[in-house]
């Protein structure tokens, strides 16, 4: 689970994870606003209307769902149980507020959060996107400041000041988190039960 305020590079550093590492599934999650440039329904999100969206929540088909920005965001749940069931890897791309959801129904998750290296840069990069307005901005900038006091609640932190050593980073932790026993036990069953007395 990878959790950064906006303009951190999460969502570039997930790509380039993913892109490296084809077993890896995305959770996509769901939203009420309206797609940027270039985003596609269900590839970035599933674009819904508030009434979709609601539907979903009072379902229970949400594993969490926040606010964010004046929009709703939530990660649909069956996929998720359909790949913990599995074994597969799958990466949710979550804020602050999902992520504590998230815990409360699977306390092992591995969990990270992507910082800038200052307020300064993330500012700049928030500019250069090019995607927001003014305000927009301002208001992303603002609730950065609350999100990053909750870099302490995740078990891994790393500091986005150079792409590449970030994504080293990143990778190091996802293997890492591969290697614990409840997973190889869960990936190599039957191995494990070859060596059973």
């Amino acid at each position: 689970m990878i959790s950064a305020p906006s303009g951190a590079g999460k969502s570039s550093l997930i790509q380039a994870l993913l892109k490296d590492n084809p077993n890896i599934k995305l959770s996509i999650s769901c939203t009420t606003r309206k797609p940027r440039p270039g985003e596609q329904n269900g590839r970035e999100y599933y674009f819904l209307e508030e009434e979709e969206f609601f539907k979903l929540r009072d379902e229970n088909n949400l594993l969490e769902w926040a606010k964010v920005h004046g929009h709703y965001y939530g990660t649909p749940k069956p996929p998720i149980d359909e790949c913990l069931a599995k074994g597969e890897d799958i990466l949710l791309e979550i804020d602050y507020q999902g992520a504590k959801q998230v815990r409360n129904i699977y306390p092992d998750i591995t969990s990270i959060f992507i910082l800038p290296p200052s307020i300064e840069e993330l500012e700049k990069r928030l500019r250069n996107r090019a995607q927001d307005s003014e305000d927009v901005i301002k208001q992303r900038l603002f609730a950065a400041r609350h999100e990053i006091e909750h870099a302490n609640e995740c078990e891994y932190v790393i500091i986005n000041n150079e792409f590449n050593t970030a994504l080293k980073e990143l990778q190091s932790i996802f293997s890492a988190a591969r290697l614990t026993y409840e997973k190889q036990r869960l990936r190599h069953e039957k191995l494990f039960d070859s060596f059973t007395i």
